[in-house]
């Protein structure tokens, strides 16, 4: 079976996933302005990754608007964040991207990843100032408010490479990839 990892990333997290997931499966990883929904027709098996952004995900457009051409394929989708990765968070994501019908044909996995405020673009720059401002108002922080809070200062990175272990081999048992 022929597998590829289509990723959109915006300060290097996701890709720094997507190049470790495109490792271990020896395939390849593209980015998704590389990538048009017919050039995957010939895979059976598509990763797609991209960073959470206000609970979406980063170039999901290309899964979820395309998904009646995808059918029968295997989509594995990977987000990345800054957070901890609360399980009603995920799920909160998970609800917002995906209609309850779509979420049984895909599997979803989080990988934290991390925090570069300089990386970001203008309009990403504006944005985060805002959220800053109204974190630096709010009397009690979680631990992970604090931590973004910390991080405008200096930069965070959690990747791991251990944490695509279950997705790799979510992906090695449905696609038959040794």
């Amino acid at each position: 079976m022929k597998a590829i990892v289509v990723y959109s990333s915006k300060t290097g997290f996701v890709e720094k996933y997507a190049k470790w997931i495109a490792d271990e499966l020896s395939v390849k990883a593209v980015r998704t302005n590389d990538v048009k929904v017919e050039d995957l027709k010939d895979y059976d098996t598509i990763v797609f990754g991209g960073g959470l952004y206000a609970g979406g995900i980063n170039g999901i457009k290309l899964i979820n608007k395309n998904l009646h051409k995808l059918k029968g394929k295997n989509i594995v989708l990977f987000a990345t964040g800054a957070s901890s990765g609360k399980k009603e968070e995920i799920d909160e994501v998970w609800d917002k991207n995906f209609t309850k019908e779509d979420q049984k044909n895909i599997a979803f996995f989080y990988l934290r990843g991390g925090f570069n405020y300089d990386k970001l673009n203008m309009k990403d720059r504006m944005l985060m100032m805002m959220m800053k401002k109204m974190l630096q108002k709010k009397k009690d922080l979680t631990e992970d408010e604090q931590g973004m809070l910390a991080a405008f200062e200096e930069p965070v990175d959690f990747t791991d490479r251990g944490n695509i272990r279950d997705l790799i081999d979510l992906v090695r048992k449905n696609s038959k990839i040794d």
